[in-house]
């Protein structure tokens, strides 16, 4: 019962903490709805032109993203279900089934932390980033024109002050 409400509590925690996160990051400009339609700002609008294949691009690169983000939650949930069965059978041990529910535990932990981390890395000015993490590993691919290694560093020092256990960290620039 302790290890439910613990994992409880780490789950709503770092739901609190991304929640967190995100409004520390992003600083809301005033807004005065009654400017927008006076005299003075009608006249100074100006009709721009937009360039659509940065639009197009960065809507494919989110695109991919989502495809990429559902495989691996699809995996997860195919994975999450199957412990969860071995958990609820009764032709295991204790132990085995101990093994499993620590194995679920460990999703969710990992779960919360690739959306935490991706939030730390829009936080950094970036459009779109896709973090996944396999043992070791953080692998993140980010949407952005400028690639130099002072910005994945930037990145790898985010990822690694958020989870220590991050000992490889590979950081890819996709361009829109």
């Amino acid at each position: 019962m302790n290890k439910k409400r613990s994992v409880w509590f780490l789950t709503l925690f770092s739901l609190v903490a991304v929640v967190t996160v995100f409004y520390v990051s992003d600083q809301p400009s005033p807004f005065d709805g009654i400017a927008l339609f006076s005299d003075d700002t009608i006249d100074e609008v100006g009709l721009v032109e937009t360039s659509s294949t940065n639009e197009e691009s960065f809507v494919s690169q989110s695109n991919a993203f989502e495809e990429m983000r559902m495989e691996v939650t699809e995996k997860r949930s195919q994975l999450r279900d199957q412990l969860t069965t071995k958990v609820g059978s009764n032709e295991f041990t204790a132990e085995q089934k101990d093994e499993a529910y620590n194995q679920i535990e460990e999703l969710v932990k990992i779960d919360s932390t690739e959306a935490m981390l991706e939030l730390i890395i829009k936080s950094l000015g970036y459009d779109d980033a896709l973090v996944r993490i396999e043992e070791s590993d953080v692998l993140i691919d980010v949407v952005s024109n400028e690639q130099s290694t002072k910005k994945a560093s930037e990145i790898i020092y985010a990822v690694k002050r958020e989870w220590p256990k991050a000992y490889n960290v590979e950081v890819n620039f996709d361009g829109q």
